[in-house]
């Protein structure tokens, strides 16, 4: 009986790795329309923000310095998108540029409406609408949704840098569709 129930459940795993496998090679990965927006000079755009890091020198007074990475107007309202890769299951956000999207933010609302979000992204593929990302947004983090880790809690070693870490598991995770469609809404409400 020993043999014929360890049988039984040797072919039913065979059966269901084949399966998994034969669902990994039929799965259609599915591409978006053509972009609205393309870097056509790669060199250029990369020696550009090259240039601006030496703006900023030492013995200066002037310290820090951000960019943002895609900012929308529509309609005197504003979506700010912030990307950030994982490393492990955590981003890192300075310091200095989380204080400035948090004044960014709030003056803005003071006079418009304005959405600020941080993106963590993996390997994603962003041509792929079913693609996942991790996202939080600014109001999430001025409630405390998100801890403000500036010492990494998962490591032995307790020394404060000059970053905030936002661990994975405190984001949503959403696919691009999704946040497609979040923008979109976004520019909706501003009609």
């Amino acid at each position: 009986m020993k043999n014929e129930a360890s049988d039984f459940i040797d072919t039913l795993y065979e059966q269901e790795s084949l399966s998994t496998e034969d669902y990994k090679i039929n799965q259609i990965v599915r591409k978006s329309p053509k972009p609205k927006y393309q870097i056509f000079d790669e060199e250029e755009f990369t020696r550009g923000r090259e240039v601006l890091g030496n703006l900023i020198v030492q013995g200066m007074r002037t310290s820090g310095g951000t960019d943002i990475d895609w900012l929308i107007e529509h309609n005197g309202g504003f979506v700010i998108l912030e990307f950030k890769g994982f490393h492990g299951d955590k981003i890192n956000i300075a310091k200095g540029q989380m204080i400035a999207y948090e004044k960014l933010h709030e003056k803005l609302n003071q006079s418009t409406k304005c959405y600020l979000y941080i993106i963590g992204y993996d390997d994603t593929d962003f041509s792929n609408p079913d693609s996942k990302i991790w996202i939080f947004e600014m109001n999430q983090w001025k409630i405390g949704a998100i801890p403000k880790n500036t010492s990494d809690i998962y490591e032995n070693v307790q020394s404060k840098q000059n970053k905030f870490i936002v661990y994975r598991e405190y984001m949503e995770e959403i696919s691009v569709e999704t946040l497609r469609k979040v923008i979109d809404s976004h520019w909706k409400e501003f009609e």
